[in-house]
């Protein structure tokens, strides 16, 4: 057995137990304030012994809304940082998406290119769907073998996979090629097995409500474009 990853996962472990019986209402303040400095002795050494800097692959899927929201979050984080990031969509193009106006902002930080040109049943064009797809990702190669973009966000890439537009088999290739201390997100529902085992993030944004399917509102300006 692997002693430090042993070690990690009694950290955790210890951190979770700690964490939920702090929530507990029967506890005397001096009781909660021991338990409490053990959790922050608990989470310095977590910290303590995790790897300093890594780039990382992470992908945003599922059914539910939020995963190029919350991809863009990230990079306005690095935006406030200082790096130089890249932004290319595979669905969107036909019409002008509100972010690319907000990012305008950063001329000399970000490049944005919207390559797609509408869903499927608008576009009904699978050929030039294919050839869109094909071109989003020759560029996104370009910004993900670049050292200077320090993140390059893929956005929509997984449904061009799902779709059969790209194969799996070449983002892999791709992100093999990505300078050691960058980051590249690819968000779309659908992200296959193999892309998310590859992946050092992954979350998956779960349906539960949504308005156009529940009560037939449209999309609304400021929440889904």
């Amino acid at each position: 057995m692997n002693t430090d990853n042993s070690a990690d996962l009694n950290l955790d472990t210890e951190a979770k137990r700690l964490t939920e019986e702090a929530s507990s209402s029967t506890l005397t303040d001096e009781q909660y304030r021991q338990k409490m400095q053990r959790r922050k002795q608990v989470q310095d050494q977590r910290i303590a012994k995790a790897i300093p800097d890594k780039g990382l692959i992470i992908v945003h899927t599922g059914n539910g809304k939020g995963k190029t929201t919350a991809a863009l979050g990230m990079i306005l984080r690095s935006l406030g940082h200082g790096y130089k990031v890249a932004i290319v969509q595979f669905i969107k193009g036909a019409w002008e998406p509100s972010e690319k106006k907000v990012f305008s902002l950063w001329p000399d930080q970000l490049e944005f290119h919207a390559m797609g040109e509408g869903f499927t049943w608008e576009t009904q064009d699978r050929d030039r769907d294919l050839e869109k797809a094909q071109a989003a990702w020759q560029k996104g190669l370009e910004y993900i073998r670049n050292p200077e973009f320090k993140l390059v966000l893929l956005d929509e890439i997984n449904i061009a996979i799902k779709l059969g537009y790209l194969r799996v088999e070449e983002i892999l290739l791709g992100l093999a090629q990505k300078p050691d201390d960058n980051h590249v997100i690819l968000t779309g529902r659908g992200a296959p097995l193999d892309l998310i085992e590859r992946a050092d993030l992954v979350t998956e944004m779960t349906l539960v409500k949504h308005p156009f399917r529940d009560q037939g509102v449209k999309a609304q300006p400021g929440i889904e474009f």
